[in-house]
């Protein structure tokens, strides 16, 4: 195996599920959240209570910044090299993050219960499993640190 084929035999797949993941996580917090501000709170498939606004609003966030991270995904994944390492694991890092953060808020929506509707637990579902896939990604541009073998080390 050559120098970074490890990582970036994993790095495509991966980079297609977040893609995927993180578009059907824009478009159900962009529905939720118009019909959210349209004032149908009480539609079936919506629901809530005093927490959803909050959740809608920063899945809709990590929704757009997990999609660009992904885009420096797969431009890191073309080139391959230490310049494009170090934005796409920023970009990863600050990604996880927001995903972190609309994770707390989906607890916090569990936790406070009332009728949450079927897209509402959805996107409940999607935020975590974006979590995850994003936790996944980040330590595979990690990886390198550890072992050239699998991606472009930090030391030049």
């Amino acid at each position: 195996m050559g120098n970074g084929r490890g990582g970036r035999r994993l790095m495509g797949p991966l980079l297609a599920v977040n893609s995927v993941v993180y578009m059907i996580l824009l478009g159900l917090s962009a529905w939720s959240l118009d019909k959210y501000i349209d004032g149908h709170q009480n539609h079936p498939h919506l629901g809530g209570n005093p927490s959803t606004v909050f959740l809608l609003v920063y899945a809709l966030i990590a929704g757009i910044i997990g999609l660009c991270s992904v885009i420096l995904g797969f431009a890191h994944l073309r080139v391959w090299n230490n310049t494009t390492l170090a934005s796409a694991a920023t970009s990863a890092i600050i990604s996880w993050a927001v995903t972190a953060l609309a994770f707390g808020l989906v607890c916090k929506q569990i936790t406070m219960g009332g009728h949450r509707g079927k897209r509402l637990q959805t996107l409940e579902a999607f935020i975590a499993i974006s979590g995850v896939s994003q936790l996944l990604y980040l330590l595979l541009l990690h990886a390198g640190i550890f072992s050239s073998r699998y991606g472009p080390t930090y030391n030049g």
